[in-house]
């Protein structure tokens, strides 16, 4: 049996790890409709249906623990289509689009890899496992989307 603190470290990853799935999936739905180059759409079309994944094995595991978890708020969520919006209209060519992806892509892999290395000993191994995961994902993201710059 987990200690509380255990339980809480569990919970503390698995939200982060929804949460950043979640937002990945808002950035990815609020740049589609501004990418025009094929390749790149269909990259990022690729990373959503990761992220759609990541974001269901999250859910089930947390319905598994009896947590709950939250959707990142609104106001992120307006902002961060803002921002979109704001620099696709000035330069909506594949590179930039690479360049947004990936500053997204590195903030969550430096969040994860600071989790794993927080909670490594104490976490659940599903939690690890899909943990691991996320951050594999990402950072295979990261490599493929290099190349369009």
């Amino acid at each position: 049996m987990k200690d509380g603190q255990n339980v809480k470290k569990d919970s503390e990853v698995l939200a982060e790890i929804y949460r950043n799935a979640q937002l990945a999936l808002t950035s990815i739905s609020d740049i589609l409709p501004e990418i025009e180059d094929e390749d790149i759409k269909n990259e990022i079309i690729r990373e959503h249906d990761e992220y759609e994944r990541i974001s269901g094995e999250a859910a089930s595991l947390a319905k598994e623990y009896g947590l709950e978890l939250k959707e990142p708020g609104p106001v992120k969520k307006a902002m961060m289509n803002m921002g979109i919006k704001m620099n696709t209209a000035k330069n909506n060519s594949k590179s930039h689009i690479a360049e947004m992806m990936i500053k997204g892509t590195v903030t969550g892999i430096t969040c994860l890899k600071t989790s794993l290395s927080d909670a490594e000993r104490c976490m659940d191994d599903k939690v690890k496992d899909l943990l691991c995961d996320l951050i594999a994902v990402e950072e295979s993201f990261e490599t493929k989307l290099k190349s369009y710059l």
